[in-house]
């Protein structure tokens, strides 16, 4: 396990580079860099090439993903390295896109399981004082149609050990860019930033 650290990982699993959702994310790094103490490193899951997990249970022995030599090898460190941590996703047919799908899925790997029925687990990211936000980006305006998104990237997280400090919900935007037009959008990008930033350095 790495050393963490007071930064924060952004992780945007937008398929569409310069979109809304890396425009929302731009936003909140803008947010934390105001806070000049907590550094920032974003990152985009359509660079990186791994696969979904395969459910082989290896990693319960081995304490992290040793059957798929992937992409994710080299996110686990930042994931590992960050106190604080903000994924953003798109809505695709009511849910997060399948690349953050994916992420959230290999991180099955820190949690720990007992012999028990049912399984009692518990996370090996927990008790660091993880803290977390999360972003959903959704075309339709109404607000059945943001689905699960934000829950699907929220309970995770909380699974994980990390304390939610703020949710965003943006609705009404697909063309590229279109956000620029939704200046509270933005704003609310911004000030989500800079809260998880305060409550990183806490």
């Amino acid at each position: 396990m790495q050393r963490i650290e007071n930064k924060i990982l952004v992780i945007g699993a937008s398929p569409r580079k310069n979109g809304n959702s890396d425009l929302l994310m731009k936003a909140a790094s803008e947010g934390i860099a105001s806070q000049q103490d907590v550094p920032c490193e974003t990152v985009y899951l359509r660079d990186y090439q791994y696969q979904p997990c395969l459910g082989c249970e290896q990693c319960r022995k081995d304490k992290i993903c040793t059957r798929l030599n992937d992409g994710m090898t080299l996110l686990y460190p930042k994931v590992e390295a960050a106190r604080g941590l903000l994924l953003a996703s798109p809505v695709h047919h009511y849910n997060v896109t399948s690349w953050m799908k994916a992420f959230i899925d290999r991180l099955y790997c820190y949690y720990d399981f007992k012999d028990t029925r049912p399984r009692a687990w518990s996370s090996r990211l927990a008790g660091q004082g993880r803290k977390g936000a999360v972003i959903g980006v959704c075309e339709q305006v109404a607000e059945k149609d943001m689905g699960f998104v934000i829950e699907a990237m929220q309970l995770p997280m909380e699974a994980w050990g990390y304390e939610i400090v703020s949710t965003q919900r943006v609705y009404g935007v697909f063309g590229r860019g279109e956000v620029r037009k939704q200046q509270q959008a933005l704003d609310d990008g911004y000030t989500l930033g800079r809260k998880l930033a305060l409550a990183v350095r806490e």
